[in-house]
Protein backbone atom coordinates (compact mmCIF):
# COMPACT_ATOMS: atom_id res chain seq x y z
CA UNK A 1 0.00 0.00 0.00
CA UNK A 2 1.33 3.20 -0.79
CA UNK A 3 2.76 4.83 2.08
CA UNK A 4 0.30 7.06 4.97
CA UNK A 5 1.77 10.65 4.06
CA UNK A 6 0.14 9.82 0.28
CA UNK A 7 -2.86 8.54 1.33
CA UNK A 8 -3.81 11.41 2.96
CA UNK A 9 -2.43 14.08 0.41
CA UNK A 10 -5.44 12.70 -1.37
CA UNK A 11 -7.96 13.91 0.92
CA UNK A 12 -8.00 18.28 0.61
CA UNK A 13 -10.98 18.32 3.89
CA UNK A 14 -8.08 16.64 6.30
CA UNK A 15 -6.19 19.73 6.08
CA UNK A 16 -8.61 21.95 7.96
CA UNK A 17 -7.87 23.37 11.16
CA UNK A 18 -10.54 23.93 14.20
CA UNK A 19 -9.59 26.72 16.49
CA UNK A 20 -5.85 26.30 15.78
CA UNK A 21 -6.18 22.48 15.71
CA UNK A 22 -5.90 20.09 13.05
CA UNK A 23 -9.09 18.33 12.55
CA UNK A 24 -9.30 14.69 13.52
CA UNK A 25 -11.82 13.11 11.40
CA UNK A 26 -13.48 9.98 13.02
CA UNK A 27 -16.85 10.30 11.69
CA UNK A 28 -16.15 7.94 8.91
CA UNK A 29 -18.95 5.64 9.94
CA UNK A 30 -21.66 8.45 9.00
CA UNK A 31 -19.61 9.29 5.48
CA UNK A 32 -15.66 9.32 4.65
CA UNK A 33 -13.90 12.29 3.16
CA UNK A 34 -13.44 12.12 -0.66
CA UNK A 35 -10.35 12.10 -2.45
CA UNK A 36 -9.26 14.93 -4.89
CA UNK A 37 -9.14 11.77 -7.63
CA UNK A 38 -13.32 11.44 -7.14
CA UNK A 39 -13.63 14.90 -6.84
CA UNK A 40 -11.44 15.07 -10.51
CA UNK A 41 -13.72 12.45 -12.21
CA UNK A 42 -17.00 14.39 -11.26
CA UNK A 43 -15.14 17.52 -12.55
CA UNK A 44 -14.29 16.13 -15.33
CA UNK A 45 -17.77 14.51 -15.81
CA UNK A 46 -19.66 17.85 -15.73
CA UNK A 47 -16.69 19.29 -17.98
CA UNK A 48 -16.39 17.19 -21.02
CA UNK A 49 -19.37 14.91 -20.83
CA UNK A 50 -22.57 16.28 -19.01
CA UNK A 51 -25.71 15.13 -21.33
CA UNK A 52 -28.50 12.62 -20.69
CA UNK A 53 -28.84 9.18 -21.94
CA UNK A 54 -29.56 7.32 -25.08
CA UNK A 55 -28.70 10.08 -27.25
CA UNK A 56 -27.41 10.12 -31.07
CA UNK A 57 -24.45 12.43 -29.78
CA UNK A 58 -21.22 12.18 -28.27
CA UNK A 59 -21.93 13.44 -24.95
CA UNK A 60 -24.76 10.95 -24.44
CA UNK A 61 -23.07 8.57 -25.61
CA UNK A 62 -19.87 9.06 -23.60
CA UNK A 63 -22.48 8.89 -21.03
CA UNK A 64 -23.72 5.72 -21.40
CA UNK A 65 -20.28 4.52 -21.72
CA UNK A 66 -19.36 5.37 -18.26
CA UNK A 67 -22.53 4.32 -16.80
CA UNK A 68 -21.98 1.02 -17.81
CA UNK A 69 -18.04 0.78 -16.78
CA UNK A 70 -19.03 1.63 -13.60
CA UNK A 71 -21.20 -0.49 -13.10
CA UNK A 72 -19.01 -3.02 -14.42
CA UNK A 73 -16.47 -1.63 -11.50
CA UNK A 74 -19.19 -2.02 -8.76
CA UNK A 75 -19.84 -5.40 -9.94
CA UNK A 76 -15.93 -6.03 -9.81
CA UNK A 77 -16.00 -4.47 -6.44
CA UNK A 78 -18.76 -6.86 -5.01
CA UNK A 79 -17.12 -9.96 -6.69
CA UNK A 80 -20.73 -9.91 -8.81
CA UNK A 81 -21.47 -12.14 -12.01
CA UNK A 82 -22.11 -9.18 -13.99
CA UNK A 83 -22.97 -5.72 -14.57
CA UNK A 84 -26.57 -6.22 -14.87
CA UNK A 85 -26.97 -7.35 -11.75
CA UNK A 86 -25.59 -2.97 -10.17
CA UNK A 87 -28.44 -1.37 -10.02
CA UNK A 88 -28.40 2.69 -9.31
CA UNK A 89 -30.30 4.92 -6.97
CA UNK A 90 -30.34 7.93 -4.54
CA UNK A 91 -28.89 6.18 -1.41
CA UNK A 92 -29.23 2.74 0.17
CA UNK A 93 -32.80 3.50 1.97
CA UNK A 94 -33.80 4.55 -0.93
CA UNK A 95 -33.39 1.47 -3.00
CA UNK A 96 -34.43 -0.54 -0.37
CA UNK A 97 -37.91 1.14 -0.21
CA UNK A 98 -38.21 0.07 -3.60
CA UNK A 99 -37.16 -3.24 -3.40
CA UNK A 100 -39.55 -3.49 -0.48
CA UNK A 101 -42.39 -1.87 -2.23
CA UNK A 102 -42.00 -4.67 -5.13
CA UNK A 103 -41.31 -7.68 -3.06
CA UNK A 104 -44.45 -6.63 -0.92
CA UNK A 105 -46.84 -7.37 -4.29
CA UNK A 106 -45.18 -10.88 -4.40
CA UNK A 107 -45.53 -11.91 -1.36
CA UNK A 108 -49.09 -12.24 0.61
CA UNK A 109 -50.41 -11.86 3.83
CA UNK A 110 -49.36 -14.10 6.69
CA UNK A 111 -45.75 -14.55 4.86
CA UNK A 112 -43.71 -12.81 7.12
CA UNK A 113 -40.03 -11.39 6.95
CA UNK A 114 -37.45 -11.37 9.43
CA UNK A 115 -34.96 -8.20 10.19
CA UNK A 116 -32.65 -7.74 13.37
CA UNK A 117 -33.11 -5.70 16.61
CA UNK A 118 -29.03 -4.42 15.77
CA UNK A 119 -29.22 -3.19 12.11
CA UNK A 120 -29.44 0.39 10.98
CA UNK A 121 -33.29 1.63 10.51
CA UNK A 122 -32.64 1.41 6.38
CA UNK A 123 -32.70 -2.46 6.74
CA UNK A 124 -35.97 -1.97 8.84
CA UNK A 125 -37.83 0.67 8.51
CA UNK A 126 -38.87 -0.45 4.45
CA UNK A 127 -39.56 -3.98 5.71
CA UNK A 128 -41.89 -2.90 8.80
CA UNK A 129 -43.96 -0.78 6.61
CA UNK A 130 -45.17 -3.82 4.62
CA UNK A 131 -47.33 -4.67 7.89
CA UNK A 132 -49.97 -2.82 6.44
CA UNK A 133 -50.04 -5.19 3.53
CA UNK A 134 -50.84 -8.10 6.56
CA UNK A 135 -46.80 -9.29 6.06
CA UNK A 136 -45.46 -10.14 9.33
CA UNK A 137 -42.12 -9.08 11.01
CA UNK A 138 -40.50 -10.50 13.53
CA UNK A 139 -36.99 -9.77 15.35
CA UNK A 140 -33.87 -11.50 15.65
CA UNK A 141 -32.88 -10.32 19.47
CA UNK A 142 -29.64 -8.38 19.95
CA UNK A 143 -27.57 -9.47 23.79
CA UNK A 144 -26.02 -6.98 25.69
CA UNK A 145 -22.68 -7.31 24.36
CA UNK A 146 -23.82 -6.15 20.94
CA UNK A 147 -23.96 -9.11 19.52
CA UNK A 148 -26.90 -10.81 17.93
CA UNK A 149 -28.59 -13.85 19.79
CA UNK A 150 -28.43 -16.47 16.69
CA UNK A 151 -30.33 -18.59 19.10
CA UNK A 152 -33.39 -16.51 18.78
CA UNK A 153 -32.77 -16.63 15.01
CA UNK A 154 -33.30 -20.17 15.17
CA UNK A 155 -36.48 -19.75 16.43
CA UNK A 156 -37.94 -16.56 14.44
CA UNK A 157 -36.67 -17.90 10.96
CA UNK A 158 -39.11 -20.28 10.03
CA UNK A 159 -41.46 -21.90 7.30
CA UNK A 160 -43.93 -18.18 6.55
CA UNK A 161 -40.49 -16.60 6.54
CA UNK A 162 -39.58 -15.26 2.70
CA UNK A 163 -37.09 -12.76 3.63
CA UNK A 164 -34.42 -12.55 6.07
CA UNK A 165 -33.01 -9.03 6.53
CA UNK A 166 -29.77 -8.37 8.19
CA UNK A 167 -26.50 -5.99 8.06
CA UNK A 168 -22.87 -7.34 7.54
CA UNK A 169 -21.54 -5.07 10.30
CA UNK A 170 -23.09 -2.96 12.47
CA UNK A 171 -22.90 0.93 12.18
CA UNK A 172 -23.09 1.51 15.49
CA UNK A 173 -21.18 -1.32 17.68
CA UNK A 174 -19.15 -2.11 15.20
CA UNK A 175 -20.21 -5.74 15.10
CA UNK A 176 -19.26 -8.23 12.35
CA UNK A 177 -22.52 -10.69 11.95
CA UNK A 178 -22.28 -14.54 11.05
CA UNK A 179 -24.51 -14.34 7.72
CA UNK A 180 -23.14 -17.90 6.79
CA UNK A 181 -24.75 -19.00 10.26
CA UNK A 182 -27.82 -16.75 8.84
CA UNK A 183 -27.91 -17.96 5.81
CA UNK A 184 -27.95 -21.78 5.99
CA UNK A 185 -31.24 -21.32 8.14
CA UNK A 186 -32.61 -19.02 5.41
CA UNK A 187 -31.83 -21.70 2.79
CA UNK A 188 -33.91 -24.32 5.09
CA UNK A 189 -37.04 -22.58 4.66
CA UNK A 190 -36.58 -21.19 1.14
CA UNK A 191 -36.09 -17.27 2.03
CA UNK A 192 -34.22 -14.74 0.50
CA UNK A 193 -31.48 -12.95 2.08
CA UNK A 194 -30.92 -9.39 2.06
CA UNK A 195 -27.12 -8.14 3.49
CA UNK A 196 -27.07 -4.33 4.39
CA UNK A 197 -23.37 -4.38 3.76
CA UNK A 198 -23.09 -0.43 4.33
CA UNK A 199 -20.90 -0.06 7.07
CA UNK A 200 -18.64 -3.11 5.99
CA UNK A 201 -17.67 -1.53 2.35
CA UNK A 202 -15.28 0.30 3.38
CA UNK A 203 -13.52 -1.98 6.01
CA UNK A 204 -13.13 -5.07 3.84
CA UNK A 205 -13.48 -7.01 0.52
CA UNK A 206 -17.17 -8.32 -0.10
CA UNK A 207 -17.31 -11.26 -2.16
CA UNK A 208 -21.91 -11.84 -3.15
CA UNK A 209 -21.05 -15.09 -4.40
CA UNK A 210 -19.41 -16.35 -1.17
CA UNK A 211 -22.00 -14.51 1.02
CA UNK A 212 -24.45 -16.47 -1.44
CA UNK A 213 -26.99 -13.45 -1.06
CA UNK A 214 -30.22 -12.59 -3.07
CA UNK A 215 -29.85 -9.11 -1.95
CA UNK A 216 -26.94 -6.49 -1.42
CA UNK A 217 -27.39 -2.75 -0.47
CA UNK A 218 -24.22 -0.01 -0.12
CA UNK A 219 -24.05 3.45 -0.48
CA UNK A 220 -20.72 4.93 -2.08
CA UNK A 221 -19.91 7.88 0.38
CA UNK A 222 -19.13 5.63 2.82
CA UNK A 223 -16.07 4.32 0.83
CA UNK A 224 -14.40 7.47 -0.46
CA UNK A 225 -17.00 8.63 -2.76
CA UNK A 226 -20.22 10.65 -3.32
CA UNK A 227 -23.78 10.08 -2.16
CA UNK A 228 -24.66 7.37 -4.81
CA UNK A 229 -26.72 3.92 -3.38
CA UNK A 230 -26.04 0.83 -5.16
CA UNK A 231 -27.84 -2.52 -5.26
CA UNK A 232 -27.02 -5.46 -6.25
CA UNK A 233 -29.17 -8.55 -7.06
CA UNK A 234 -28.68 -12.29 -7.84
CA UNK A 235 -28.62 -12.69 -11.56
CA UNK A 236 -32.31 -12.85 -13.01
CA UNK A 237 -34.11 -12.52 -9.45
CA UNK A 238 -34.86 -8.90 -10.23
CA UNK A 239 -36.46 -9.07 -13.61
CA UNK A 240 -39.09 -10.88 -11.35
CA UNK A 241 -39.93 -7.88 -9.27
CA UNK A 242 -42.82 -5.51 -9.88
CA UNK A 243 -40.91 -2.58 -9.09
CA UNK A 244 -42.50 0.75 -9.52
CA UNK A 245 -41.59 2.32 -12.79
CA UNK A 246 -42.43 4.45 -15.61
CA UNK A 247 -43.91 2.98 -18.67
CA UNK A 248 -40.76 4.50 -20.44
CA UNK A 249 -38.20 3.12 -18.31
CA UNK A 250 -36.58 -0.11 -19.09
CA UNK A 251 -38.32 -3.31 -17.87
CA UNK A 252 -35.52 -5.16 -17.22
CA UNK A 253 -32.50 -5.12 -14.61
CA UNK A 254 -31.08 -3.68 -13.80
CA UNK A 255 -32.67 -0.48 -15.13
CA UNK A 256 -36.14 -1.43 -14.20
CA UNK A 257 -35.58 -0.17 -10.37
CA UNK A 258 -33.81 2.97 -11.70
CA UNK A 259 -36.32 5.93 -11.22
CA UNK A 260 -36.19 9.48 -12.89
CA UNK A 261 -32.70 10.73 -14.13
CA UNK A 262 -29.65 9.36 -12.40
CA UNK A 263 -26.84 11.39 -10.42
CA UNK A 264 -24.36 10.97 -13.78
CA UNK A 265 -21.14 12.77 -12.41
CA UNK A 266 -21.70 11.37 -8.77
CA UNK A 267 -22.17 7.87 -10.36
CA UNK A 268 -18.45 8.50 -12.65
CA UNK A 269 -17.01 9.10 -8.62
CA UNK A 270 -18.24 5.90 -7.90
CA UNK A 271 -16.06 4.59 -10.49
CA UNK A 272 -13.26 6.17 -9.36
CA UNK A 273 -13.87 5.75 -5.64
CA UNK A 274 -13.29 1.91 -6.30
CA UNK A 275 -10.14 3.37 -8.71
CA UNK A 276 -8.89 4.83 -5.36
CA UNK A 277 -9.05 1.87 -3.42
CA UNK A 278 -7.66 -0.18 -5.76
CA UNK A 279 -4.90 1.48 -6.21
CA UNK A 280 -3.48 0.81 -2.72
CA UNK A 281 -3.00 -2.84 -3.68
CA UNK A 282 -0.89 -5.15 -5.97
CA UNK A 283 -2.70 -7.29 -8.57
CA UNK A 284 -3.01 -8.80 -11.57
CA UNK A 285 -6.75 -7.16 -12.08
CA UNK A 286 -9.05 -4.87 -10.57
CA UNK A 287 -10.45 -7.28 -8.32
CA UNK A 288 -7.34 -8.41 -6.64
CA UNK A 289 -6.03 -5.52 -6.33
CA UNK A 290 -9.19 -4.51 -4.21
CA UNK A 291 -8.81 -7.68 -2.20
CA UNK A 292 -5.41 -6.62 -1.40
CA UNK A 293 -5.92 -2.83 -0.68
CA UNK A 294 -8.96 -3.86 1.62
CA UNK A 295 -6.71 -6.20 3.47
CA UNK A 296 -4.01 -3.64 4.13
CA UNK A 297 -6.57 -1.03 4.85
CA UNK A 298 -8.45 -3.36 7.62
CA UNK A 299 -4.89 -3.88 8.96
CA UNK A 300 -4.05 -0.26 9.51
CA UNK A 301 -7.53 0.05 10.45
CA UNK A 302 -7.90 -2.57 12.98
CA UNK A 303 -4.39 -1.57 14.26
CA UNK A 304 -5.22 2.24 15.16
CA UNK A 305 -8.81 1.04 16.54
CA UNK A 306 -7.20 -1.19 18.75
CA UNK A 307 -5.01 1.42 20.27
CA UNK A 308 -8.45 4.05 20.60
CA UNK A 309 -10.23 1.16 22.51
CA UNK A 310 -7.35 0.39 25.08
CA UNK A 311 -6.81 4.08 25.82
CA UNK A 312 -10.21 4.67 26.35
CA UNK A 313 -10.88 1.38 28.16
CA UNK A 314 -7.81 2.55 30.53
CA UNK A 315 -9.93 5.85 31.31
CA UNK A 316 -12.44 5.93 34.30
CA UNK A 317 -15.52 6.51 34.17
CA UNK A 318 -15.58 5.70 30.38
CA UNK A 319 -17.67 2.45 29.37
CA UNK A 320 -16.86 0.92 25.30
CA UNK A 321 -20.24 -0.98 24.21
CA UNK A 322 -20.10 -3.83 21.85
CA UNK A 323 -17.73 -6.50 21.14
CA UNK A 324 -14.25 -6.72 22.32
CA UNK A 325 -11.75 -5.17 20.08
CA UNK A 326 -9.81 -8.28 19.81
CA UNK A 327 -12.77 -9.89 18.66
CA UNK A 328 -11.34 -12.16 15.62
CA UNK A 329 -14.01 -10.83 13.17
CA UNK A 330 -14.77 -7.08 13.67
CA UNK A 331 -15.21 -3.17 12.05
CA UNK A 332 -12.83 -0.64 13.37
CA UNK A 333 -16.03 1.10 15.01
CA UNK A 334 -16.29 1.85 18.62
CA UNK A 335 -19.04 2.95 20.80
CA UNK A 336 -19.03 4.65 24.26
CA UNK A 337 -20.32 6.34 27.10
CA UNK A 338 -18.65 8.32 30.20
CA UNK A 339 -20.10 8.66 33.24
CA UNK A 340 -21.95 12.09 34.16
CA UNK A 341 -21.61 12.99 30.58
CA UNK A 342 -24.93 12.66 27.97
CA UNK A 343 -23.18 11.94 24.12
CA UNK A 344 -23.88 15.44 23.13
CA UNK A 345 -21.76 16.67 25.93
CA UNK A 346 -18.92 14.70 24.96
CA UNK A 347 -19.22 15.51 21.21
CA UNK A 348 -19.14 19.22 21.43
CA UNK A 349 -16.24 19.11 23.62
CA UNK A 350 -14.25 17.17 21.25
CA UNK A 351 -15.58 19.12 18.11
CA UNK A 352 -14.47 22.51 19.99
CA UNK A 353 -10.79 20.19 19.86
CA UNK A 354 -11.35 19.63 16.44
CA UNK A 355 -11.93 15.78 16.69
CA UNK A 356 -15.10 15.20 14.72
CA UNK A 357 -17.13 12.24 16.51
CA UNK A 358 -20.70 11.26 16.32
CA UNK A 359 -23.47 11.25 19.39
CA UNK A 360 -26.61 9.82 19.52
CA UNK A 361 -28.41 6.29 17.31
CA UNK A 362 -27.20 6.86 13.80
CA UNK A 363 -30.04 5.22 13.01
CA UNK A 364 -29.52 1.93 14.54
CA UNK A 365 -32.70 3.42 17.22
CA UNK A 366 -33.78 0.00 17.59
CA UNK A 367 -30.58 -1.30 19.82
CA UNK A 368 -30.39 1.73 21.63
CA UNK A 369 -34.15 1.03 23.07
CA UNK A 370 -33.17 -2.44 23.69
CA UNK A 371 -30.00 -1.81 25.37
CA UNK A 372 -31.54 1.05 27.24
CA UNK A 373 -29.61 4.03 26.67
CA UNK A 374 -32.25 5.87 24.55
CA UNK A 375 -32.52 8.06 28.11
CA UNK A 376 -28.91 9.45 27.89
CA UNK A 377 -28.80 10.31 24.11
CA UNK A 378 -27.61 7.04 22.87
CA UNK A 379 -23.64 6.75 22.67
CA UNK A 380 -20.78 8.45 21.71
CA UNK A 381 -19.40 6.85 18.26
CA UNK A 382 -16.03 7.15 16.52
CA UNK A 383 -14.63 5.17 13.37
CA UNK A 384 -10.97 4.95 12.15
CA UNK A 385 -10.62 4.61 8.08
CA UNK A 386 -7.69 4.46 5.61
CA UNK A 387 -6.87 8.14 6.14
CA UNK A 388 -6.26 7.96 9.87
CA UNK A 389 -2.99 8.13 12.12
CA UNK A 390 -1.92 6.52 15.19
CA UNK A 391 -0.75 10.53 16.11
CA UNK A 392 -4.65 11.37 15.79
CA UNK A 393 -5.82 8.31 18.26
CA UNK A 394 -3.03 9.59 20.36
CA UNK A 395 -4.59 13.09 20.83
CA UNK A 396 -7.80 11.83 20.78
CA UNK A 397 -7.25 9.68 24.12
CA UNK A 398 -6.02 13.15 25.45
CA UNK A 399 -8.56 14.85 25.20
CA UNK A 400 -11.02 12.35 26.35
CA UNK A 401 -9.09 12.01 29.37
CA UNK A 402 -9.12 15.39 30.11
CA UNK A 403 -13.12 15.06 29.42
CA UNK A 404 -13.66 12.19 31.58
CA UNK A 405 -10.87 13.38 34.47
CA UNK A 406 -12.38 17.35 34.33
CA UNK A 407 -15.93 15.66 34.88
CA UNK A 408 -15.01 13.11 37.84
CA UNK A 409 -13.32 16.32 39.67
CA UNK A 410 -17.05 18.63 39.44
CA UNK A 411 -18.84 15.46 40.28
CA UNK A 412 -17.06 14.77 43.31
CA UNK A 413 -17.69 18.87 44.04
CA UNK A 414 -21.07 18.06 43.21
CA UNK A 415 -21.25 20.24 40.72
CA UNK A 416 -22.86 20.56 37.14
CA UNK A 417 -20.61 19.48 34.19
CA UNK A 418 -20.70 22.42 31.10
CA UNK A 419 -18.94 21.50 28.07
Amino acid sequence: MNSLISIRSDFPSIQQKVNGNSVIYLDGPAGTQVPKQVLEAMNYYYTHHNSNTHGHFMASQETDQILEEVRQKVATFLNAPGSECISFGQNMTTLNYSLSKGLGRIFTPGDEIVITQLDHEANRGPWLALEELGIATREIKLLANGTLDYDSADLVINKKTKLVCVGLASNIFGTINDIARIKQKAEEVGAYLLIDAVHAAPHCSIDVQELDCDFLLCSAYKFYGPHVGLLYCRPGLLDNVPTDRLRTQESVAPYKIETGTLNHAAIAGVGAAIEFIASRGEGENLRSQLVAALEEIHQHEIKLAKALWRGLDSIPGVHLLGPPIDSPERAPTLAFTIEGLTPAEICQYLGKAGIYAWDGHFYAIRAVEVLDIMKIGGVTRMGVVVYNTMEEIDRTIREVRTLAEQTYRLRQKGSTVKS
